[in-house]
């Protein structure tokens, strides 16, 4: 978030990466990469999942929060049960959506923690308009599951202020046309977007020209790691180049 270009925001990136990858090592946990190419190590808590980010940054010489900061996507629809969300893994138990909106309130207290993505169930509409009300002034609260770029979804949203962002992806509804008409709908209503991959990705780089075509500032793409998820950074590289002194680029949370 405190890169002066595009170029520089990647470095930082890519040696956070790297930086964290020898601290997964010399503290025993395994290193290999899921298929979005983050590593998947068996850690013991939620937390410590933030605090090894943490270390890795100032590893790197980057200033957590000033240079570099988090942002989460915890998935919740997937440990979402019968009414509650199932956190058994990390030994925090049952919870259900206010607690879950507490327990994000604590953690961005404690991190550099700028934007959650899907922070409660898809079908949770409720919970996440209550969320957003909670969290939405101080960061970015991004819908994936919950709209699956679908404009109805969308313009739901809008009008019950369920998140503040929507994250939105080309394939998922179908055509550009579509896409294009979702990220309308977040101009209108002063919202961000992120354009973003999907876990199952080519080394196509389209979404890089899209990303940049659509000007929402953000771009969702996997780690500094896996041919096509660099594939698409090497062609934002190139964009960045090939626009000279025309290229802008700047933290779009802080607009």
């Amino acid at each position: 978030i405190g890169a002066p270009s595009f170029a520089e925001a990647l470095r930082y990136g890519a040696e956070t990466f790297h930086a964290l990858k020898g601290i997964l090592k010399k503290k025993g946990y395994a290193t290999s990469v899921g298929d979005e190419g983050g590593f998947a190590p068996n850690l013991t808590s939620n937390e410590e999942a933030c605090e090894l980010i943490i270390e890795a940054i100032e590893a790197a010489g980057y200033v957590p929060g000033k240079d570099v900061a988090i942002a989460l996507d915890p998935a919740a629809s997937s440990f979402y049960e019968n009414g509650l969300y199932r956190l058994s893994k990390s030994g925090q138990g049952n919870k259900t959506s206010a607690e879950m909106t507490q327990l994000y309130q604590t953690w961005i207290k404690q991190y550099p923690i700028v934007s959650i993505e899907d922070g409660l169930d898809e079908n949770d509409w409720e919970g996440f308009r209550v969320h957003t009300a909670v969290l939405g002034k101080s960061i970015q609260i991004v819908g994936d599951d919950i709209y699956v770029t679908n404009t109805d979804f969308i313009a739901r949203g809008l009008r019950e202020e369920t998140t503040n962002a929507v994250l939105i992806k080309l394939n998922q509804i179908g055509t550009v046309t579509e896409t294009i008409e979702a990220i309308r709908l977040c101009r209108m209503a002063g919202w961000g977007y992120v354009v973003s991959h999907r876990s199952g990705e080519t080394e196509d780089t389209i979404l890089a020209d899209f990303a940049v075509a659509m000007g929402g500032g953000q771009i969702k793409t996997g780690s500094a790691c896996r041919s096509e998820r660099i594939a698409k950074y090497n062609r934002l590289l190139e964009i960045e180049a090939e626009l000279g002194r025309g290229a802008v680029f700047e933290n779009p949370l802080t607009r």
